[in-house]
């Protein structure tokens, strides 16, 4: 089973050096992946998420890339629909080749409306946007020139270039779990889904497979830890690869930077011989 570590971007923990020292810290523990999560704009009273300080999540993956060799670098997730896919295009596959190839692209739908309105993106149509926007990004990383008509997103695109490409092909893995989150999934390169219980892995793992049973498709999970529970982690991991989980993301609650990084070992540790 693979293990990857959410970077601290988030919260009052935020900063240049705690981001730089999880990095480093999870390639020195021979984690896979670190991961960021998104919010561009929330509502002042909304409750959640907690914080507004939300670190931009490509830059910040390009700040680990540069303080890191070998892990990879993911998305948990993008809100693709909140993006032009022209722009976005170009910053990861620039962050991709920067970092020689290790970038994963998790992506969402997204759930904050008030979100979609500060952005002026209609909300009713993030899903088809999405997969415009998806088949967008594989067209101008693929093809030179590139051409591609729109339906929902403004963009005009007759005979035109845009580098750099991709060195490799950046594997697109999506959030969510209702039926159209589970058939974009299935669609792309793999699910990296929330909120699952170990007990329910194996139901999940089912209806996923049922459309990519092939092992090259990845499923993935993202789950919380903290100094409270992180120890706990070790059977729940062996529930989810027992259940044919093959990737499993934590993401520490702790605010503290230095019990944070106790936890991230606590996980490393929990996720031994698995």
């Amino acid at each position: 089973m693979q293990l990857g570590i959410h970077l601290p971007h988030i919260g009052r923990k935020a900063g240049p050096d705690s981001i730089r020292r999880v990095a480093i810290q999870a390639e020195e523990l021979g984690l896979t992946d670190v991961w960021v999560s998104e919010h561009i704009i929330v509502p002042k009273d909304g409750g959640y998420p907690p914080s507004p300080n939300f670190w931009d999540p490509v830059l910040t993956l390009t700040w680990a890339a540069a303080c890191t060799s070998r892990v990879r670098l993911g998305t948990s997730v993008l809100v693709l629909p909140l993006r032009h896919p022209l722009p976005l295009a170009k910053e990861l596959a620039t962050l991709h080749n920067l970092s020689n190839g290790r970038l994963i692209l998790g992506g969402g739908v997204g759930w904050l409306e008030a979100e979609f309105n500060a952005l002026g993106v209609p909300f009713k149509e993030r899903g088809r946007r999405m997969d415009e926007g998806i088949a967008m990004m594989r067209a101008v990383w693929t093809q030179d020139p590139v051409t591609f008509p729109t339906k929902y997103i403004a963009a005009e695109i007759e005979n035109m270039r845009s580098q750099p490409q991709p060195i490799s092909h950046i594997p697109i893995w999506i959030g969510g779990s209702s039926d159209a989150a589970i058939a974009r999934a299935q669609r792309n390169d793999g699910w990296h889904g929330s909120r699952v219980k170990p007990e329910a892995a194996a139901a999940m793992v089912k209806r996923l497979r049922a459309g990519r049973p092939e092992e090259a498709w990845t499923i993935s999970l993202r789950v919380n830890i903290n100094a409270n529970n992180v120890d706990e982690m070790k059977s729940a991991l062996a529930m989810y690869r027992d259940a044919g989980v093959q990737h499993v993301m934590a993401a520490p609650e702790d605010r503290d930077i230095d019990t944070y990084m106790k936890t991230v070992e606590r996980f490393a540790r929990a996720g031994e011989g698995l």
